[in-house]
Parts: C-alpha cells; sequence; structure tokens
C-alpha cells in the first residue's frame, strides 16, 4: 500500500513537471523570435506586398493598354514622338506654364483672412 501511494505521488509530481515543460514551451513558442508576434508581423508584410502586387498589376495593364493605342493609331505615335522631343510643326506655337504652387507651400494670399 506504501508502494502504491508512493508511486501515485510521484506520479503526481511527474505530472506536475510535465505540464510545466508543456507551459514553458507554449509560452516560448507564443512569444520567442518564431511566435504570435512574428506571425502577425510576417501577415502584415505579406498584405502589404500583396496590395504593392496588385497595385503593379494595374500599372503594368495600364501600360499595356497604352503600347496597344500607339501600336494601332499613327496619330497617338506621332503625338508621343513630338511630346518627347518636343517638335513643332511650322507655324505652331507652345506655351510653356510655370507649374503651379505647391500645397506644401502655403501661399501669402491664402493666409489672409477677410
Amino acid at each position: 500500500m506504501f508502494e502504491q501511494l508512493r508511486r501515485t505521488a510521484m506520479g503526481g509530481k511527474g505530472a506536475l513537471i510535465l505540464l510545466a515543460i508543456v507551459i514553458a514551451y507554449a509560452w516560448i513558442a507564443v512569444s520567442g523570435p518564431q511566435g504570435l508576434q512574428a506571425l502577425l508581423q510576417k501577415r502584415g508584410e505579406i498584405r502589404q506586398l500583396q496590395e504593392q502586387n496588385a497595385e503593379l498589376t494595374r500599372e503594368i495593364e495600364h501600360r499595356r493598354d497604352r503600347i496597344r493605342r500607339l501600336e494601332g493609331s499613327r496619330s497617338e505615335q506621332e503625338m508621343e514622338i513630338r511630346k518627347q522631343l518636343k517638335l513643332l510643326r511650322p507655324g505652331e506655337t507652345t506655351f510653356i506654364l510655370p507649374d503651379g504652387p505647391k500645397e506644401s507651400d502655403p501661399t501669402p494670399a491664402a493666409n489672409e483672412t477677410k
């Protein structure tokens, strides 16, 4: 009977030790470098990269459409060439306008109140 009581007591201690090891392992798994925080960070990075990928896909499609338009229209080709090389036909006049004020630089008139 004493032997059975001793085994039960050792079994209880063994179970507590095993439980402590499991809890320690779970704590390390959740808070360690490969834990929950890292998982959430990786998911955020994945979401950001997916958004960038979608934006690049839209940009590629926009450029493909532009190429198709240029391939299909001589007038579009001529306009693009003239624009890039800044060429004029005889008798044409080009007006070069200054860029508008930047939004980050407030103008004095914008600061006045009536």
